[in-house]
């Protein structure tokens, strides 16, 4: 890496990045001036994530960061060096679709589909720290990417799908599904 005499590597320079990508150790030589976006697209053929408003505002290009959600259009290639990167790409269990994206198809939580990767991350992300959240709290995580085709509600019941079948799959055979009596019964 060629740095000028203040230590500072000049604009546009190559810089390496090695983080664990989707479960896998991966390595890049970018130019500072790269975004992350760019990096999963353009390198990497990621192209699950999309851009859209690049500015970071929309949500579309949402991937998980250390298991936050970020925005990649808008944050440097660099800034992931020894991070752990999480795309929609990794979230299939082998073959098939993922906990939270098979909720997704059941459900219909996509109309057009554009911002269906970002909700999926944002998804993941939220069930990762929530395991049963109620509708204030995915109306509040969810905010955050725009479906342009006002398909909320949808993506609302995929939430609360995944949710049910991410708590149903952590459960041991023959625990009572609900403990606490929080469920009304029949």
């Amino acid at each position: 890496m060629n740095r000028n005499p203040d230590g500072e590597v000049p604009a546009g320079a190559a810089v390496p990045v090695d983080m664990i990508l989707n479960g896998a150790r991966r390595h890049a030589d970018v130019p500072t001036n790269t975004v992350l976006l760019s990096l999963l697209r353009d390198e990497f053929g990621l192209t699950g994530v999309r851009g859209s408003c690049e500015r970071g505002v929309c949500g579309v290009c949402t991937v998980l960061l250390d298991g936050k959600p970020v925005a990649s259009c808008s944050l440097f290639a660099f800034d992931v060096d020894g991070a752990t990167v999480e795309t929609i790409e990794g979230q299939r269990d082998g073959d098939a679709l993922g906990p939270v994206q098979q909720a997704f198809a059941e459900c219909g939580g996509f109309q057009c589909g554009y911002c269906t990767p970002g909700m999926i991350m944002l998804t993941t992300a939220l069930l990762r720290s929530e395991a049963k959240p109620d509708r204030d709290e995915i109306r509040r995580w969810i905010g955050s990417n725009i479906c342009r085709c006002t398909g909320y509600e949808m993506i609302m019941e995929s939430v609360e799908r995944a949710a049910e079948t991410l708590a149903a799959e952590s459960r041991e055979p023959g625990e009572d599904p609900d403990p606490e009596g929080e469920e009304e019964r029949s």
